[in-house]
């Protein structure tokens, strides 16, 4: 028996075949928080009838069903691959380094379509019975990644759902060794493209990646099940820095509005010889929308930066995660 609290909980991913149609679990990430619930659309009937002063319970009916919610979880270096491939839509499969046990994952923005996950949830009742909760055609919406002085690498996923079912077996979870990445490996350089320069000061870094997408596709002969969702919009970068005002060099971008190369990555332990356990964010084009320095009193000057990523018309953004993982 498990623990009857959230102690005892579990989350497993597996990548659909077809969206829709559940996987069994075959991957379990550890988790912090997350709120992906079932909801529904109900209607009552309103027919009048003499004499009859509250509606008929069996004159309710569900119009349709779905599921959403959001994932927060330390950002760690393994089992991050499937959520990874959901957000930026590329097919991946790890590339061997060399012929060492570093594995090179390399998820370019791209068209999601096709790209959704059967989310298993262990939820236990305070007796220690683990129910299971099954969440179907999910797809990842946004995802935010953050870090600041003295914190892990979080990241908080949010998450569309096709239904919710509670028959499929609760899959037994299995956890890799795994360790998150932290403020200690942080480094954020800004400059031309392949040739950024580390910049002093940063003390707090955001971003955020939204796909826009058409989560109400609910047609005739689906029983009250939607389509998968289909981009209906331009992927959204942003971001934020908060940084003590040791140089103007991001003020004057904002001044500029020049356009700069962003790479945010964490370097973690050795794999191999010259391979590192790493996740990097790459945005080869930046524009700052907001760079105060702003004297709030007798304290060191802080300046916070707020951002937009772009394309620059020829480098892909992407994420690049180097682990252990044989496969996603």
């Amino acid at each position: 028996m498990a623990i009857g609290s959230g102690l005892g909980a579990q989350l497993g991913i597996a990548p659909e075949v077809t969206y829709g149609t559940f996987v069994a679990p075959t991957k379990f990430v550890e988790f912090t928080k997350e709120s992906v619930v079932l909801k529904k659309t109900t209607a009552q009937s309103a027919g009048i009838a003499a004499g009859r002063l509250v509606p008929l319970a069996s004159r309710r009916v569900v119009t349709q069903r779905e599921a959403a919610g959001s994932i927060e979880m330390e950002f760690t270096n393994k089992a991050m691959g499937l959520l990874l491939q959901s957000l930026m839509g590329t097919s991946v499969t790890p590339v061997q380094q060399a012929a060492t046990a570093a594995y090179l994952q390399t998820h370019i923005l791209a068209d999601s379509f096709g790209k959704s996950l059967t989310i298993q949830k262990g939820v236990p009742l305070t007796t220690g019975t683990v129910t299971r909760k099954n969440f179907k055609g999910c797809k990842v919406v946004s995802a935010e990644f953050s870090c600041e002085v003295g914190g892990m690498l979080t990241v908080s996923f949010e998450i569309d759902s096709k239904d919710c079912e509670e028959t499929s077996v609760l899959a037994t979870a299995s956890y890799p060794s795994m360790a998150p990445f932290h403020f200690g490996q942080m480094g954020i350089s800004f400059g031309d493209f392949g040739a950024e320069t580390a910049r002093d000061g940063i003390r707090k870094m955001t971003l955020k990646i939204e796909r826009p997408m058409a989560t109400d596709r609910f047609y005739a002969n689906s029983s009250a099940l939607k389509a998968e969702p289909i981009t209906n919009g331009q992927v959204k970068i942003s971001g934020s820095i908060e940084r003590d005002y040791v140089s103007t060099d991001l003020d004057d971008l904002h001044t500029s509005d020049a356009t700069t190369s962003l790479r945010w990555e964490f370097i973690g332990p050795e794999i191999a010889p010259t391979y590192n356990e790493r996740v990097s964010f790459l945005i080869p084009a930046v524009k700052f929308d907001d760079a105060p320095p702003a004297v709030e009193g007798f304290d060191v000057v802080k300046n916070g930066l707020s951002f937009t990523g772009l394309f620059d018309g020829t480098n892909a953004n992407k994420i690049e995660y180097m682990s252990a993982d044989v496969t996603l």
